[in-house]
């Protein structure tokens, strides 16, 4: 067993866990928070995306005995006892988010990205959600929601600029038009 110390959403933990235990394990079991998800469990789908010291990282590849001494911010941690943060309320205000599987790992991959560059290009978000992977909602409700809650911290109008996004030939849209992919 490694004795951690670990700070998860503002709180500070002192726990023991196998060597094995994978961050996102250590999140779900010990601590009961359940926000992260485990999909593909090899880094692939961003499901289990968590925020470690700032930086967007896959908590099923990452071993908890990494985040001995480092501060990690799970969804359940963003929204404040005021409210939702800017990015949960984009998300909500602009449908972004369908099952919800996917929606606290590009959540928080969106975090790192705005905590980085407060007015990122639409390629920039796109890049910064590219590794969440969603199979419901065809990313464009997600870049503009990211889009809008930059707009919103920034304390911007409400009108927005293009974002240069391109539809994907691919993904048939209602009434025939094509889109909805990262392209």
């Amino acid at each position: 067993m490694s004795a951690l110390r670990i700070t998860v959403n503002g709180r500070e933990h002192v726990l023991s866990a196998p060597p094995e235990t994978t961050l996102l394990a250590l999140l779900r079991e010990h601590l009961g928070l359940t926000g992260a998800k485990l999909g593909c469990d090899v880094g692939d789908c961003g499901a289990c995306t968590v925020l470690v010291d700032g930086q967007a990282v896959n908590a099923c590849l990452m071993l908890a005995a990494q985040a001995d001494g480092r501060s990690v911010l799970t969804i359940e941690g963003l929204a404040t006892p005021d409210g939702l943060h800017p990015l949960q309320e984009a998300f909500e205000r602009h449908a972004a988010l369908q099952c919800g599987f996917c929606g606290p790992g590009a959540i928080l991959s969106a975090k790192a990205l705005l905590d980085a560059n407060p007015a990122p290009t639409g390629a920039e978000i796109r890049d910064a959600l590219a590794g969440n992977l969603c199979r419901c909602t065809g990313y464009t409700k997600m870049i503009t929601a990211v889009h809008a809650a930059a707009q919103a911290l920034r304390g911007a109008g409400a009108e927005m600029p293009p974002l240069g996004l391109t539809a994907s030939p691919s993904i048939p849209l209602p009434g025939g038009e094509k889109g909805g992919g990262l392209s």
